[in-house]
């Protein structure tokens, strides 16, 4: 029961709490100074995306990645994500670092430059699965950005929690059954981070034109949802039709990767029709419903780093859950990095009370309801007249979520008790400031400061650009910090050459092989 875990992990000493480990990985287009996307390629100074770890790009060759390592606390993630963000904006030229979720200005799909990764297998492979993912859903969706927050416990934890609970698993099994605990939590909540973070209320009139949509008009290039919290993981972003049949199941390791495995090995008549070749080339790694398991949109994902040649469902069978990703975060456009620091702190506190909840298995009816919940919060957040299904009955989306944040008080005044802070607490407050009305959600905030600036979303958006660059090249880098990443760009680039060196099959055997395991 509920109460039962949060009363074992309160009979932790303060020694036994050893904090978290979290990393972000924080995407973002690159775009000329008209406001467009760079037609460019990804920059030499920052090195091989194929190979650098921490500066790669994700669909677009104009969609920066930047990866933060593994870190023990959020100062510690959020410097090293500013530098990397230093470091890349010193090497953007007349260039800049798109701010928001939804895209800049586009031409459709012609626009948007699938990313290149070089000659060798390896990256021929990335290319392809991108093209793939063009042929299947266009590259309009593709030119979307966000934050995916990576959250784990450290061993320590583990062991302590093992025993406080009984539990004679071994610790693979015992870890990813918890991993999995915290995510059916996370699914039956997940519609309050929407509320909370969701900052792409708005859109540039390039990005549906000739799309059919119930949008209102802000101004003659720019169109906004009214009560949107999220376009971006609403209807116009992140979705397809193929795998809404999926039904990929979050309750239990096993049942997740088996969901998943099956969808990678089973055909899809329409992608079946377009082939995996055209004119000679490949077009897409196969004619499954998934070509992998990235493919598959969702707002959390269990995770093990894979090995060398190694797929992910395979690493999770493996070795188990590692950690957990979560996927459903907007870039915070007032932030120079994208996200902020008591967002950080605030998913911290919210993940580990999805670990210590009652969390029962979901069966189809739940799962249902809260994908609805989900959906509605995204589309229609900010409508106060808004309710949601809870408790078998119709809660008012204000109502709902003061009651999950009054949940998370006697944790969050735990965890600061251990850490001799109030870190947790003032997470909490700035919260709850957005739903008393001291503060206002990111979506509103985003509407209003359009409106006061009398810009649409381009323009506002290379103005908030236009800013966060000034203050980070103001800020410099230390010179350690600088000469450490110019020499990871030039060893990334070295690599990547030394990979496509060492090819000895072609690309089609090498495909080949590579389904075959």
């Amino acid at each position: 029961m509920a109460e039962s875990r949060h009363s074992v992990f309160r009979q932790f000493a303060a020694s036994d709490w050893n904090g978290f480990l979290k990393g972000v990985e924080k995407e973002g287009l690159r775009v000329d100074r008209n406001g467009f996307i760079a037609q460019t390629p990804h920059p030499e100074a920052l090195g091989s995306a194929l190979t650098h770890p921490s500066i790669t790009t994700d669909y677009s060759e104009s969609l920066l990645e930047l990866i933060t390592p593994v870190c023990s606390s959020t100062s510690e993630m959020l410097e090293s994500l500013r530098n990397t963000h230093r470091f890349v904006q010193q090497n953007l030229g007349d260039e800049v670092f798109w701010p928001a979720s939804m895209p800049c200005e586009l031409d459709g799909d012609a626009s948007i430059p699938i990313a290149e990764y070089g000659s060798s297998n390896i990256g021929r492979l990335k290319h392809v699965y991108r093209q793939g993912l063009a042929v299947r859903y266009g590259r309009m969706m593709q030119s979307i950005a966000g934050a995916h927050y990576n959250l784990s416990l450290p061993d320590s934890f583990w062991d302590i929690w093992q025993s406080a609970l009984g539990d004679q698993q071994s610790m693979k099994d015992f870890k990813s059954d918890q991993y999995f605990w915290l995510i059916r939590n996370f699914r039956r909540r997940s519609w309050l981070l929407m509320l909370l973070f969701g900052a792409s209320p708005a859109l540039d009139a390039s990005f549906v034109a000739g799309v059919r949509h119930d949008l209102g008009r802000f101004d003659g290039r720019s169109w906004f949802g009214k009560h949107a919290t999220s376009l971006r993981m609403g209807d116009l972003g992140y979705h397809n039709n193929a795998q809404s049949s999926l039904n990929i199941c979050f309750n239990k390791l096993s049942t997740y990767t088996q969901t998943l495995d099956r969808a990678i090995h089973t055909n899809w008549p329409a992608y079946e029709t377009i082939g995996t070749q055209r004119n000679g080339e490949f077009i897409q790694i196969n004619t499954s419903v998934l070509q992998i398991e990235n493919e598959y949109y969702s707002a959390v994902r269990p995770k093990r780093t894979a090995q060398s040649g190694e797929k992910p469902i395979q690493a999770l069978d493996a070795r188990g859950v590692e950690y957990v990703e979560v996927r459903c975060l907007d870039l915070d456009p007032f932030s120079p990095v994208g996200v902020n620091e008591a967002q950080v702190d605030f998913l911290d506190l919210f993940l580990l009370d999805c670990l210590l909840s009652e969390s029962p298995r979901i069966d189809d009816a739940e799962c249902s309801m809260l994908d609805d919940n989900y959906k509605d919060v995204v589309a229609r957040g900010r409508d106060r007249e808004l309710t949601l299904c809870r408790d078998g009955g119709r809660t008012p989306i204000g109502e709902a979520a003061t009651a999950l944040l009054d949940g998370l008080e006697p944790l969050a005044e735990i965890l600061d008790g251990w850490n001799g802070g109030d870190v947790y607490r003032q997470a909490l407050s700035a919260q709850r400031g957005i739903l008393s009305g001291d503060s206002q959600v990111p979506s509103a905030r985003v509407i209003d400061a359009m409106q006061a600036s009398g810009m649409g979303h381009r323009d506002w958006g290379m103005d908030m650009g236009l800013r966060h660059q000034n203050t980070l090249r103001q800020e410099g880098m230390e010179a350690s910090v600088h000469a450490a990443f110019t020499a990871a760009s030039k060893d990334s680039l070295a690599e990547q050459r030394r990979i496509e060196a060492s090819d000895t099959l072609g690309f089609s055997d090498f495909l080949e092989q590579y389904l075959r395991s």
